[in-house]
């Protein structure tokens, strides 16, 4: 709150880029130079397979692969390069972590200690992509959030992957159902609607035709729907083919989508998707792709009306009702067996399998948490 108040922060959308190099000091090189070129949220990929520890490793890292390992002082290294990197630019800069996986509560408080200002925390994730236990996801979620939500974190929700691994357009309302579902789950864990980054993304198939107005048409339903939360929008990936060109096209129209309707953190698509893991100069590319387009189309969204029952509102109307039909049969049949029917993303799992489940234990009688009884402000 004191920097916010000092050197002020970007305007939204805020330009959400990642880095990703395995060494958290080549990731500090990396992170102050897009801040210079108008980053205004820094995430550090964890390395693969980090979900799946059910511990936090120590100190600072240098390998890791496909990013870099989180772990306290790699939080308290990075904060403090973007602490300096946005006196010089005067302009905060948020880090971004991820607590999903096995250790949700642990590294959701070592993000509060470190001052981080946002965290991947999903309440079905780590179930449905990297087949972790859903009782034990669910348990962790929450309190996971409750520390988020004392911290004064913003959350990131994971519902963009399920658009990898199913259709975009069939199954759309399938995101907005777990919007829903996260929402409530974060209420219920004491989060208000300021740090609800629900997710979503633009990941229709760009062969088809009308694509473009369906991607606008549930990117303004969801900004509708959830008018508070600085919704986290994905770019696109699934249709990425290596062509830096039209990659490159395909991340303006994304780019566009974001600034009509208003979304909150943009995590900036790459034209080299699918190749590699962005180059500094990759990253100068998007940061200024968006920067031009947010610019020139800054009041855009507000300027607009849609057609009464055109293809816009119709798509709307029908991912709508899709998503309240699907909530309704859940409540039938109760989140687990939703789950193990492959409700999301099309992948089904098992109430008892999965990892972790053998670190669950049914509460006593006398059990008490006083950590989330003070967090939810019920004892003084």
């Amino acid at each position: 709150d004191e920097y916010l108040n000092r050197i002020g922060e970007g305007p939204k959308p805020y330009l959400y880029v990642i880095v990703a190099t395995g060494n958290i000091y080549e990731d500090v090189i990396q992170a102050q130079a897009a801040a210079r070129q108008g980053a205004d949220i820094i995430a550090v990929i964890r390395t693969t397979g980090q979900s799946l520890l059910d511990y936090v490793p120590y100190g600072a890292t240098t390998e890791g692969f496909g990013g870099t390992f989180a772990t306290q002082e790699n939080f308290r290294i990075m904060r403090k390069a973007l602490d300096e990197v946005g006196e010089e630019v005067g302009r905060y800069i948020r880090l971004c972590n991820y607590c999903s996986g096995l250790c949700m509560p642990e590294i959701a408080a070592m993000g509060a200690l470190e001052r981080l200002d946002v965290m991947l925390n999903d309440a079905l994730y780590g179930i449905l992509f990297r087949d972790i236990n859903m009782q034990r996801t669910l348990v962790d979620q929450f309190f996971s959030r409750v520390i988020n939500g004392f911290a004064g974190v913003i959350i990131n929700t994971g519902e963009d992957n399920y658009l990898t691994t199913a259709d975009a357009v069939e199954n759309a309302h399938t995101v907005l159902a777990s919007d829903l579902i996260n929402e409530q789950l974060a209420f219920m864990a004491g989060l208000p609607e300021e740090q609800m980054g629900l997710g979503h993304a633009f990941e229709i198939d760009p062969e088809l035709e009308n694509g473009f107005l369906l991607e606008l048409s549930q990117a303004q339903m969801t900004r509708e729907i959830f008018p508070n939360a600085p919704l986290k929008y994905m770019p696109p990936t699934k249709f990425m083919t290596g062509n830096v060109f039209k990659g490159h096209i395909q991340d303006a129209l994304f780019n566009q989508v974001a600034i009509m309707t208003g979304q909150g953190l943009q995590l900036l698509g790459m034209m080299t998707e699918a190749i590699h893991t962005p180059f500094m100069s990759d990253r100068y590319l998007a940061i200024e792709n968006a920067r031009y387009i947010f610019n020139n189309m800054r009041d855009f969204g507000s300027e607009i009306e849609f057609k009464t029952d055109g293809i816009i509102q119709k798509r709307a109307q029908s991912v709508l009702e899709e998503s309240v039909q699907l909530l309704e049969k859940m409540v039938h049949d109760g989140l687990f067996n939703s789950l193990e029917k492959g409700t999301f993303a099309d992948i089904k799992r098992s109430r008892t399998g999965g990892k972790g489940l053998a670190g669950v234990v049914a509460k006593k009688a006398n059990y008490m948490n006083l950590f989330i009884s003070k967090m939810l402000g019920e004892v003084k």
